[in-house]
């Protein structure tokens, strides 16, 4: 916070203290993050080694979470499609969340014919249905990864420029930002400087909402063959690809689908504890 909030707003002594279910989000979130970068490295065999003898067998010492419609093992495929649900989602939410707030930020501090022509493009956008705008995409441009990714970020922007620049409005009108203006300062280093260090906590917030959302987004996708495509594969498509399987090798549907519930969960549990989120407002899209 700059001087100019300090003479502004009064001084308080905040404590971030985290709950049970708190510390189970973050245990659960910090577990899934560590996984996407070292669980090819920890997985007992490769992504599309065929291990098994049975085709869907059930849990066992040699496969504690069964084998697939090929006879693969359910832990490596889990571990190594972490770094695409978890990995393509991380990097899709971080470029919708950047362009989003950094479009917001500029639209509330420059204002103008600016501003109205940025939101009305934005709005156009919003209004397109979400997994009908991804098929478009896909079936135009094909399902490689840098298309999914884009297309994600695309469809996620326009929620988080909503987001950023309500509060960005109402942060630009107090009067820390009218002295820096009074002074001189440029656009950029009101943004920079004024603005968005009193809006960090809201867009975390809305950051791990979005990420949410890109995860069910991305494992829908797959799971209806138009996402990570062979011989590569993510959560949803391991369940796409077992789910005939589902009355004799049920772990080989359960487990990819535990591993989305239980990351999804557990950042929602973690948003829930953050600092000042029952003051911020998340719109989703």
């Amino acid at each position: 916070m700059t001087n100019a909030t300090a003479d502004t707003l009064p001084r308080r002594r905040r404590r971030w203290r985290v709950s049970a279910s708190g510390t189970v989000g973050l245990a659960v979130v910090g577990f899934w993050l560590v996984m996407t970068l070292a669980g090819p490295s920890i997985a007992p065999h490769g992504s599309g080694a065929m291990v098994g003898s049975e085709i869907l067998a059930p849990m066992s010492r040699e496969f504690p979470l069964g084998t697939d419609y090929l006879g693969r093992d359910m832990l490596s495929r889990i571990l190594w499609g972490a770094r695409y649900t978890v990995g393509l989602a991380l990097i899709a939410t971080l470029l919708a969340c950047a362009m989003g707030v950094a479009l917001g930020l500029f639209a509330a501090v420059q204002g103008g014919i600016g501003d109205a022509a940025i939101s009305r493009v934005l709005d156009a956008f919003i209004s397109i249905p979400s997994k009908m705008f991804a098929l478009v995409m896909v079936a135009a441009l094909g399902s490689s990864l840098p298309v999914l990714i884009g297309t994600v970020a695309v469809i996620y922007t326009p929620g988080c420029y909503r987001l950023a620049r309500s509060m960005a409005v109402n942060i630009s009108a107090m009067d820390f930002v009218t002295v820096a203006r009074a002074r001189g300062e440029r656009t950029a280093f009101i943004m920079r400087e004024e603005v968005l260090p009193n809006m960090v906590l809201p867009v975390l917030t809305d950051f791990g909402l979005r990420f949410v959302f890109v995860v069910l987004l991305l494992s829908g996708l797959s799971f209806l063959g138009v996402g990570i495509q062979p011989p590569a594969a993510d959560w949803g498509s391991l369940v796409r690809e077992n789910l005939e399987g589902l009355r004799d090798g049920a772990p080989a549907v359960i487990m990819p689908a535990a591993a989305i519930a239980s990351l999804t969960i557990g950042m929602t549990l973690l948003i829930d504890n953050l600092p000042g989120r029952r003051r911020s407002t998340v719109e989703g899209h």
